[in-house]
């Protein structure tokens, strides 16, 4: 913690982390905060094909690239939240979940999350039929009805992926026409299974444990029409209204304008001097991914200059380090079936760092969904000799099914050196966006984990009443990672508290059980559900309340 970086980006979306792949190229150490998934908004995004060079790729993909191309470049990541700062001095302090940190300059990347439109029923039904994530949440509404609203890129980009499950799409927008590239706009136009009605609104939702019927109006009759789900079935609304900037943390500590963008100059310096702010979270014309990671590139070449004449000034000298190399990984780790070559040889360092054993346990079936989870089960194992490995098949050992409270199969359950179980299970495989969930979990257990500071740790230790989690998920979800993270964390540190991640499309029984049609959904003791993104905090107050 008494470490004093050049440079220490909040937030891991494509302005983060372009800062970081320029500022680490330049020779700068170089700390990246990210509080839930690398990436930001774009992993949520199925098809990028207008940035320059990429003809064609996944949000999720591009992320991802980003990422690695910046651990490269000797960049560090911490998954964390950031709580306060202070930005007053010199070195400036980070304080975070997981302890402060310093830094001689700080760029602001925490960029926007998707605007709620307030119309009666929106706040009832999220989860339930009303979502802003078609990545996240398109598949629950294979073979039905979806409504989007809105009229700009990402309603009409999302639009035309929802057509891979809907049967039927139909955009509703204030505007009288999309607010879009003209390109986009014409094939959704020109698509068989989207209708576009321009000069209207939603006016309300309604419905049971689903929606069942929507009301919307044209405003430039001045009428009102509705929409009634068919017998037995629901439907989708989509919200696709543009973004609210992330900047409520920041507002004590650098000017933002009316709408709560941070303002900065021509070099993206806030009004405070090496604090800066890129991508998103500022005021500008264009938001995509191209002007993000302009925005990080301009500002982490602005303080690679200020930076080391600082260092100098301040008389701080920089502790050498070594960058990551992913060439000795064995040609055998490369034709991995789940684990490419640069996360084998980044779960590599991870695991030498383990201060003690840890053992996997799974009880599977005969499906295909078992054998998956054995092969991905063994390719980690393979990787460290601190983890061990027992299958069972259902109902061959009950008194490991006992210790586990096993609910449903095929589960994986993470033990201690001591054979203690620490109440983190993931009934499904946790592959895709969970994997770090996965891993984060064998971390904190096996020691040393990620820091947490007293008053969190206090209240953990409050929870004083048995508590079951569920957090249903979807392995293309980018929002669910925090929520699962969160929750085994509660459980790793608390004998109270019980956390399983459930794979929701794996155990459709549970998705009609729970009314579920949106991920994440948090499940407290198998009654009290709610969904969205939430921190540990906010599930820590869910459970106390």
């Amino acid at each position: 913690m008494d470490k004093i970086y050049d440079l220490i980006v909040i937030g891991g979306g494509p302005a983060g982390l372009s800062a970081g792949i320029y500022a680490g190229r330049a020779q700068m150490d170089v700390l990246i905060i990210e509080k839930s998934e690398v990436g930001g908004q774009i992993t949520t995004t199925s098809e990028i094909v207008n940035y320059p060079g990429i003809k064609e790729t996944s949000g999720h993909h591009l992320g991802e690239q980003m990422r690695e191309q910046a651990l490269g470049f000797g960049v560090e990541f911490l998954k964390s939240e950031v709580t306060n700062m202070d930005f007053k001095e010199e070195i400036k302090k980070v304080e975070t979940t997981s302890g402060t940190y310093k830094a001689l300059s700080v760029i602001i990347a925490t960029g926007a999350n998707p605007r709620k439109l307030g119309f009666p029923g929106e706040s009832e039904f999220t989860g339930r039929g009303v979502a802003y994530c078609a990545t996240c949440d398109g598949e629950f509404f294979t073979g039905l009805d979806v409504f989007v609203i809105g009229a700009g890129f990402a309603a009409a980009e999302e639009a035309i992926f929802l057509t891979k499950f809907a049967r039927k799409v139909t955009i509703i927008a204030r505007e009288p026409e999309f607010t879009c590239a003209k390109s986009i706009a014409e094939k959704v136009l020109k698509h068989p299974k989207i209708e576009v009605r321009f000069n209207s609104q939603i006016v309300q939702v309604t419905g049971d444990t689903k929606l069942r019927k929507a009301i919307f109006k044209d405003n430039l009759t001045n009428t009102t029409w509705e929409y009634t789900a068919p017998d037995n079935e629901s439907f989708g609304v989509f919200v696709f209204i543009g973004y609210k900037p992330q900047s409520d943390l920041f507002k004590n500590h650098v000017n933002l304008d009316s709408q709560g963008y941070i303002i900065t100059d021509g070099d993206l310096q806030t009004n405070v001097k090496d604090v800066y702010a890129v991508g998103d979270i500022r005021p500008k014309r264009l938001r995509q991914v191209v002007t993000a990671v302009a925005d990080g590139a301009l500002a982490a070449t602005v303080l690679e200059k200020i930076v080391e004449e600082k260092r100098e000034a301040l008389g701080i000298e920089k502790e050498e380090k070594e960058h990551p190399k992913t060439s000795d990984v064995s040609k055998e780790d490369s034709k991995s079936k789940f684990l490419d070559e640069g996360i084998v040889s980044q779960l590599k360092g991870i695991f030498e760092r383990f201060q003690s054993s840890i053992k996997i346990v799974s009880v599977l079936n005969d499906n295909n969904l078992s054998v998956n989870i054995k092969e991905f089960l063994t390719e980690i194992c393979d990787i460290s000799d601190k983890i061990t490995l027992e299958f069972y098949k259902k109902d061959e050992n009950l008194e490991l099914e006992k210790k586990i409270e096993l609910d449903c199969s095929p589960t994986i359950a993470i033990l201690d050196s001591n054979d203690n179980f620490r109440g983190v299970k993931f009934s499904g495989l946790p592959s895709g966006h969970e994997l770090n969930s996965f891993i984060l979990a064998l971390y904190n257990i096996a020691g040393p984990g990620q820091e947490l500071n007293e008053e969190l740790k206090g209240k953990i230790q409050s929870i004083d009443k048995e508590v079951k989690l569920k957090i249903a998920v979807s392995l293309s979800c980018s929002l669910c990672p925090e929520v699962v993270t969160g929750a085994q964390r509660l459980a790793i540190e608390n004998s109270n508290v019980q956390a399983e991640m459930i794979d929701i499309f794996a155990f459709p029984e549970l998705k009609s059980k729970y009314n579920i049609m949106g991920v994440p959904a948090l499940i407290i003791n198998d009654k009290d559900i709610s969904f969205g993104k939430q921190s540990i905090e906010e599930i820590i107050e869910k459970i106390t309340k």
